[in-house]
């Protein structure tokens, strides 16, 4: 079933299944199995998870739990490269097909587009 509005349970649904592709990803998980572990259900993921659900309520929904700077933790992160931006924007894009009506799945899919391309040009990857 695909939902047809946004609200922060739905959007919490699209994060769980997002990272849950993720974790599986050869070319993305490890970054985030590397931080996180490969356990889903651990103190650890269920927070990065909250942050994220937060994170794009505040951008579908102005909600304002998030309290953070989405780039910063990328700082940190060694051997990203265009093609981890890449396939991590082809897992995004397919889970909001997977989750969301086309109209809100291109709404993610332009934000998480251009914020990819701001990650990516602050990190000189371009």
């Amino acid at each position: 079933m695909l939902y047809n509005e946004v609200t922060k349970e739905n959007i919490n649904k699209m994060v769980v299944r997002f990272y849950a592709a993720v974790t599986k990803d050869d070319i993305v998980g490890p970054f985030f199995i590397q931080k996180l572990g490969d356990k889903m259900n651990t103190y650890l993921w269920k927070t990065h998870l909250e942050l994220l659900t937060n994170f794009w309520s505040s951008i579908a929904l102005g909600d304002t739990a998030y309290k953070g700077n989405p780039f910063a933790p990328h700082l940190q992160l060694q051997d990203l490269k265009t093609e981890t931006f890449q396939q991590w924007l082809k897992l995004f894009y397919k889970t909001q097909d997977d989750t969301f009506t086309p109209d809100i799945a291109d709404f993610f899919k332009q934000r998480s587009t251009i914020i990819a391309g701001n990650f990516m040009r602050n990190l000189n990857l371009r």
